[in-house]
């Protein structure tokens, strides 16, 4: 039995609506880009949502609309997937990395506290696994006086805002909350992402979700930050079809722009799959997690990824457990003894500090204990609606008895 990590749910619907696209002679940003948007707004309940080509282009992108360049920093953890950092370098800042808590994966707060400095101009926390970090609490540490005292803007947005930007890195968490209010309500921003392996996808692509204060002029910013997808350009093609076609052909560059948007034949993939989301793939994905939570719950040796409770909802994106007093070398001899009965496991992720590129840059991954502590001992399960109680079983079987060989 051969069962893969995380293959993208594709059905007839989806299939009919790539089709459907494609027959339209209409391939790049058009009317599927903008339903996608719309079925996303009502998910993430955000002021507006804007569609990218990926997530790292779009925390690129708010990073830049936010003016954040050479000089300041940008606060992350250091236990996430590259593209956290490289958004930030890729504007000319300093990704200031923060370890992760002592009990779970997500960013320490009293890190993040500590790291704050003069020059801390936006802070990009990672729900990982689709458990969201406790953004009221890290909202409430913005607003203190200490902190606001030391912010020291640059820009207008900066001055109007007044404390460091919370970007979302919600990558993995479409459909979690905190006491009831949607992810994409809990940042300031919040970007998720429809990579191939994620909860929603479009093969590549993501999404920017607006959740602006007071203050912003929000039809303006929306304005913006729409014409930044496209070169700058003041018409997407899909509008600039339709002024050709009534014979005005003028459009201009008003900002430098990048080039970043995503095209209608991806938008199909993944609007179906949102309308289904909430209704029928979310809770499969969760049916999933919770037969592994079941089965696990008794075993001395595994600690179990934090699970919904009257407070914290997550979106089931990951089934990352850890495994008590476990080296690198034993959780590697579990995953490969499941590949031999054809499971495919994984690992999320290897800290920053360890990669060698960001120790060229002088990070060490001495500096942040708890990160490699999680990293050494975890292992992602394959989670996805496709499962059936067969493999899911097959799986709880299969781990229980390579962690029976190798950790007793």
């Amino acid at each position: 039995m051969k069962i893969p990590f995380s293959p993208p749910y594709i059905d007839k619907d989806i299939e009919n609506e790539v089709l459907e696209v494609l027959r339209s002679g209409w391939i790049t940003t058009g009317p599927k880009v903008r339903a996608l948007e719309q079925e996303l707004k009502s998910i993430m309940k955000a002021q507006e949502v804007i569609a990218v080509n990926s997530w790292t282009s779009g925390a690129a992108l708010v990073l830049k609309w936010f003016g954040i360049g050479p000089g300041d920093e940008v606060i992350i953890p250091s236990y996430t997937y590259a593209a956290t950092a490289l958004s930030v370098i890729h504007c000319g800042a300093i990704p200031v990395m923060v370890d992760s808590s002592d009990d779970h994966f997500n960013i320490s707060l009293e890190g993040i506290k500590s790291a704050i400095s003069e020059r801390t101009k936006a802070i990009i926390p990672v729900d990982i696994g689709g458990w969201p970090v406790d953004y009221f609490a890290l909202k409430n540490l913005l607003e203190t006086e200490s902190v606001k005292s030391k912010f020291n803007p640059k820009n207008e947005k900066e001055r109007i805002l007044g404390r460091p930007l919370i970007l979302s890195d919600a990558a993995h968490s479409i459909g979690a909350s905190i006491n009831g209010v949607a992810v994409g309500m809990l940042a300031d921003i919040t970007v998720i992402s429809f990579h191939a392996v994620k909860n929603i996808t479009t093969a590549e692509g993501g999404a920017v979700c607006l959740n602006l204060p007071d203050g912003f002029n929000l039809d303006h910013e929306i304005r913006m930050l729409r014409v930044m997808t496209i070169n700058g350009q003041t018409k997407d093609s899909f509008n600039r079809k339709e002024s050709l076609e009534s014979g005005n052909w003028q459009y201009d560059i008003i900002t430098d722009g990048l080039k970043i948007n995503m095209p209608d034949i991806c938008a199909a993939i993944g609007l179906v799959q949102l309308r289904k989301y909430q209704n029928e793939l979310l809770p499969e994905r969760k049916k999933v997690f919770q037969k592994y939570y079941d089965a696990l719950k008794s075993v001395k040796t595994v600690l179990l990824p934090p699970k919904d409770d009257n407070e914290f909802v997550g979106s089931a994106h990951i089934f990352n457990l850890r495994l008590i007093d476990c080296s690198e070398e034993i959780r590697d001899r579990i995953i490969a003894q499941m590949a031999s009965v054809g499971i495919t496991a994984n690992v999320h992720f290897i800290p920053l500090p360890k990669m060698t590129y960001f120790k060229s840059l002088g990070y060490s991954i001495e500096n942040h204990p708890n990160a490699q502590n999680h990293y050494s001992s975890e292992i992602s399960l394959p989670i996805y609606p496709q499962l059936t109680d067969e493999q899911i079983n097959w799986v709880i079987d299969s781990l229980l008895a390579a962690i029976e060989k190798h950790v007793g």
